[in-house]
């Protein structure tokens, strides 16, 4: 079998979506102004429309839209529905977290270099995630280095280790066993949980009702419920490390 070009995969995705988003509206008789809500939706509650979000990882990671959604733990048909905007939220925070650990494969800086069995096993791995854990295995099959990145490895090469404070001024968090604690780990799952229960406009009608009270719980609110990820993984850096006076 001759193998296909990413870029046929990518156009391939693209049309398949395409159909099935043209033939799932004919036959549910999604009408084009709830589509437009439920993108608008996504927009506000994953920072893009699923569509344009789940397309570009297609294309990155060279899968079949079936694929994906075996990775995830959805049925094609649901992805296809999540992705044309005939539904418009990921109701099971396992399936939103492997999104977010297969966007962590795309992203690594080393996956170019990366053979196709290794790839095939993180993809594996990844769907073998639950909600609870997706981070913690995210963290330990990728290699990523702790909080702040390569910042936190000293001029000699070592990483900070035990909750010392790296030159670059990440945190380097130590546990019971002087291990790293990756901020990655809570900081999503509290986004996750947050997005679930409530919108944005929610998260931040509650943190303008507690702001003058509770100006930190209302941060809080508002990085981890509407900022992005890196920005909640540093304000949970920068917590823990003012609370260990480092």
């Amino acid at each position: 079998m001759v193998a296909r070009s990413p870029r046929i995969i990518a156009f391939e995705n693209l049309s398949f979506a395409t159909v099935k988003s043209q033939e799932g509206a004919a036959k549910v008789g999604v009408a084009a102004e709830t589509v437009d809500r439920n993108r608008a939706l996504q927009t506000e509650w994953y920072g893009e429309p699923l569509g344009d979000r789940v397309r570009r990882l297609l294309d990155r990671l060279g899968l079949s839209q079936s694929a994906l959604a075996g990775v995830l733990g959805l049925s094609a048909p649901m992805l296809s529905q999540l992705m044309s905007g005939q539904r418009a939220k990921i109701s099971n925070p396992a399936v939103l977290h492997r999104l977010l650990a297969a966007e962590d494969l795309a992203a690594d800086p080393g996956f170019d270099a990366m053979a196709a069995a290794e790839v095939r096993e993180r993809l594996k791995a990844i769907g073998a995630e639950s909600a609870a854990t997706t981070s913690g295995l995210r963290a330990a099959t990728s290699g990523r280095v702790p909080v702040g990145g390569a910042a936190d490895r000293d001029t000699s090469g070592g990483t900070a280790q035990g909750g010392g404070v790296a030159q670059g001024g990440g945190v380097a968090q130590g546990v019971a066993g002087g291990g790293p604690v990756y901020a990655e780990q809570p900081a999503r799952l509290v986004q996750a949980l947050l997005r679930e229960v409530a919108s944005a406009a929610e998260i931040e009608a509650a943190a303008a009702l507690i702001g003058d009270r509770f100006p930190d719980l209302a941060e809080l609110l508002r990085v981890y419920g509407n900022g992005r990820t890196s920005e909640a993984e540093a304000h949970y850096a920068r917590i823990v490390r003012d609370a260990r006076g480092h």
